[in-house]
């Protein structure tokens, strides 16, 4: 199973989320890959697009192995386990953890998307893919914190660990292909290209 792209990872996943009652729904991207996809779902459930970004906090010396995640305005959420094999307590990280946070208010500023609210609202969180789910898991508890109506975490494909761990951060999690088999979210699309900054503020335009 591969996707063309992330637009039509957007479209099949929409199918899926078209059988449930939605409340005035949110529909947030996660920056940058989430948002083609919920652009699709948003304009499919004729819901209002917006953006989450959670930073990967990379190891020391080691920027992309993940340890952790942080959003602009929420606690950092670390892999215990990814620490404790690396021999690292959240203090080692607060350094890194404060330019992370400063970079996903930078993107947001960027992207323009101001304060959204999220209040008595259904709030979907949607990416292009579940690895680790530790950013997924860092957005969703900062939107958990601004009391949604229900929170739900979609996603076109993932880890099917990852999918069952999750469930304890949304009140659902919905993913039409939870695989085994998972390794890369880009091994599942022939198109996978980087998503620019430009895209992202594209989309939310067009939605405005």
């Amino acid at each position: 199973m591969r996707f063309t792209d992330r637009s039509e990872a957007g479209r099949v996943l929409a199918r899926t989320l078209a059988g449930e009652s939605w409340t005035d729904p949110l529909v947030l991207g996660l920056a940058r890959g989430g948002v083609p996809v919920a652009a699709e779902v948003a304009s499919a459930l004729g819901g209002e697009l917006g953006v989450a970004v959670a930073r990967k906090i990379g190891a020391p010396g080691q920027p992309e192995f993940g340890v952790g995640a942080v959003t602009a305005g929420g606690d950092p959420i670390f892999n215990e386990e990814a620490m404790t094999a690396l021999g690292l307590t959240p203090e080692d990280m607060a350094d890194t953890c404060e330019a992370e946070r400063r970079e996903a208010q930078r993107r947001l500023d960027l992207y323009g998307n101001g304060p959204m609210r999220l209040e008595d609202r259904d709030v979907l969180v949607v990416d292009d893919g579940l690895a680790t789910g530790v950013t997924a898991r860092a957005a969703l508890r900062e939107a958990r914190g601004q009391n949604p109506r229900r929170l739900v975490l979609a996603v076109p494909v993932g880890a099917a660990d990852s999918v069952r761990a999750l469930s304890a951060d949304a009140d659902l999690v919905v993913c039409p292909h939870p695989r085994t088999d998972f390794r890369a979210v880009g091994r599942f699309y022939q198109h996978f290209d980087q998503t620019t900054d430009d895209q992202v503020i594209e989309l939310l335009n067009r939605q405005h």
